[in-house]
């Protein structure tokens, strides 16, 4: 018995469209061979600090700054900071500089055999703690403005609980809190990992490791559905080039020092010490109870990456009496890219901090 099938079957249509779609990406190809390499990271900067393979950068807006405290962009170590300045039309740091802000970001580089060893005390009453000297010497004032951005997020945190005389103000974009969330795909595969066994066969973890993971988190929308959308774009120069920009930012990942990823798997994903307490860094108590400056706190709805319930558990664990959250509806990304992020996002931010002062 011949069951008929769910949906209307016609070989000639089928064959029409897939004479079509061979049609455009022959037509692509020839797209593709004109376009150059896109380029991020344009917004005018200057150095004013370096140390290893980190470069603290001051960022340039096209009027002179109105804000009273320098804000300094904390980023993760997975990706390059570039995420922040992908293009002009698509930026985090041009919105923040229109709106007044004086804007500095710390590039950690790309790690090598030599930073096998570098920990999170390293990272954060190290580097982060110097970058924070360079800007406060600068401008001669007693604190600064930290913008933390995802694992960089958690950073702020910590570098806060630790050096709250530093920090005036303390933002927070799709920052991970609470490691255990039952919703958290990625926790769930950081806690049967033997991350001694991997750190010590691998040294430093190779970013196209750290890729993969990522991408398998949703394997079928990010390692084959948009290259099948690639196609209807491919008569489209502008769009295409945003597409390949975005993936050039995707697959221009450093590796992740070794010992770092350790402690911090262990420390947040595994034991989740950020909630339970007892974590300490460098010798140095991590108490989230012990930050008390104004905090806001920006959460994409649509995160994958860190839910919403990961980041919003700051609001219960701060000493802060002046919290504020941010529901923004996207997702990981799109809250930096996305056409409602630049109408949005940097407003927000700038309004939040002029209406304390900063």
């Amino acid at each position: 018995m011949n069951t008929p099938l769910p949906f209307a079957f016609d070989p000639l249509a089928v064959a029409q469209e897939m004479a079509a779609f061979q049609r455009k990406l022959a037509a692509g190809l020839q797209t593709l061979r004109g376009l150059p390499e896109p380029e991020y990271a344009n917004t005018p900067r200057e150095v004013v600090y370096r140390e290893d393979k980190l470069t603290l950068w001051h960022m340039l807006g096209e009027r002179a700054p109105t804000a009273k405290t320098p804000t300094l962009i904390v980023y993760a170590l997975v990706n390059t900071v570039w995420m922040t300045d992908l293009q002009p039309d698509r930026s985090l740091v041009r919105n923040l500089l229109a709106q007044g802000e004086d804007v500095y970001l710390i590039d950690w580089g790309y790690p090598d055999g030599a930073d096998r060893w570098l920990t999170l005390d390293d990272y954060l009453n190290g580097y982060l703690d110097r970058c924070v000297d360079a800007i406060l010497r600068r401008h001669g004032v007693a604190s600064v403005n930290l913008l933390g951005i995802c694992q960089g997020g958690t950073f702020s945190l910590c570098y806060s609980a630790m050096h709250p005389d530093k920090v005036a103000r303390l933002v927070t974009m799709v920052t991970p809190v609470d490691f255990r969330t039952p919703d958290n795909t990625l926790s769930h595969w950081a806690q049967d990992i033997d991350v001694d066994l991997m750190v010590d066969a691998l040294g430093n973890i190779p970013a196209e490791l750290m890729n993969g993971v990522y991408l398998m988190l949703k394997p079928l929308r990010l390692t084959q559905q948009k290259y099948v959308a690639m196609v209807d774009i491919l008569d489209d120069p502008k769009a295409l080039e945003d597409f390949l920009r975005m993936e050039r930012w995707i697959f221009d990942s450093p590796d992740l020092a070794g010992e770092a990823f350790r402690e911090f798997i262990k420390g947040f994903y595994q034991e989740n010490r950020l909630v339970k307490g007892g974590l300490e860094i460098g010798g140095h108590p991590v108490a989230l109870q012990a930050i008390d400056q104004p905090v806001l706190n920006i959460y994409a709805e649509q995160d994958h990456l860190v839910p919403p319930e990961a980041s919003r558990a700051l609001g219960r664990l701060i000493g802060s009496r002046d919290y504020t959250e941010l529901a923004f509806k996207g997702g990981h990304i799109g809250i930096y890219v996305s056409g409602r992020a630049q109408r949005e996002v940097a407003p927000a931010i700038h309004r939040w901090l002029h209406e304390r002062g900063g």
